[in-house]
């Protein structure tokens, strides 16, 4: 499964009770093979993905598709990749509502 894969799949792996009282938008920007442009949106203890970037985000994240897909599947720390430039994140804090509806955190 690539990284976008993932992302497009998202609303049918996220628990809804941690949607609930979120209003957010994220766009990711996955450079390489199997990466790509998503845009997740929570509102209303809804969650959409689309393709491309749609809207105005609160918060970016650009990363390689490669170092990504390493994040997701616990082989690379998250704050490590921030340290090192592997992970570049707009807005942490609201980073961190996306952390929290995966189990990262």
């Amino acid at each position: 499964m690539t990284t976008k894969e993932f992302l497009l799949d998202l609303p049918q792996k996220v628990n809804t009770h941690a949607l609930e009282g979120l209003n957010t938008l994220f766009h990711f920007d996955l450079e390489g093979e199997g990466g790509g442009q998503v845009t997740i949106k929570v509102n209303l203890g809804h969650m959409t993905v689309e393709e491309g970037l749609v809207g105005e985000p609160s918060c970016k994240i650009n990363a390689k598709e490669e170092d990504f897909k390493k994040l997701i599947k616990g082989e690379l720390n998250p704050m490590m990749a921030i340290l090192t430039g592997k992970l570049k994140i707009s807005n942490q804090l609201e980073m961190t509502k996306f952390a929290k509806l995966l189990g990262w955190m």
